[in-house]
């Protein structure tokens, strides 16, 4: 892919979203949700380091810092990663179903295509434990924020896993899609209660 979706404006990448093209989908969108998430998670940090009252939580602050921009630019290396391992799934359908090299084709595409949804929402989850501890020591003026953020990564991670989730239906290797089915289960059990306690936290401070 020449042109890389990340590097598009915000205009073009959402006009190729409604559009009927293939790419980006569901696993972009997602991806760049977790990217804002994680760019609310830098802005809090920004806005709370060097601050006296806060003075305690300095070195989490710059960890935190650290770490947030980090996934941002894994994220968004993430809408390029998803567009390019859905094109040869999309490929694969219209493959004709006698064909003899259909099944080995469809699996290895469907493999492929999980991996880039399934990094999104992991990392969607490492964004939510930042987010998760900002919103007990960052910046009372920029709580709203990390709220915002632990909504947008909470819906981003689902997102992510539904983009697995519908291509494990189709795979052959039962044990295989199981797997991904636990590791997609144990992320949302992890951390979806984790999102929804970091945002009730930023509800009691903000009263």
């Amino acid at each position: 892919m020449e042109n890389k979706m990340v590097e598009n404006t915000l205009t073009d990448f959402t006009s190729a979203l409604a559009s009927r093209a293939p790419v980006p989908g569901g696993g972009g969108a997602a991806a760049l949700g977790g990217a804002l998430a994680s760019s609310l998670a830098s802005m809090v940090c920004a806005l709370t380091s060097g601050k006296k009252k806060y003075a305690e939580f300095e070195d989490d602050i710059q960890r935190i810092a650290k770490r947030a921009e980090e996934l941002r630019m894994a994220l968004l290396a993430g809408i390029d990663e998803d567009a390019a391992a859905f094109e040869p799934l999309s490929r694969a359908y219209s493959i004709p179903k006698d064909a003899p090299e259909r099944a080995r084709v469809m699996e290895e595409a469907l493999r492929d295509a999980c991996r880039p949804p399934m990094d999104i929402a992991e990392r969607c989850g490492q964004v939510i434990e930042l987010l998760a501890e900002l919103s007990r020591k960052g910046s009372a003026i920029a709580v709203s924020d990390v709220g915002v953020g632990a909504q947008l990564a909470r819906a981003a991670l689902i997102s992510a896993g539904l983009n697995v989730r519908i291509n494990l239906r189709s795979m052959a290797d039962r044990e295989y899609a199981l797997s991904l089915r636990e590791r997609l289960d144990a992320l949302e059990e992890k951390y979806i209660p984790m999102a929804d306690g970091a945002f009730g936290h930023v509800m009691e401070r903000i009263g």
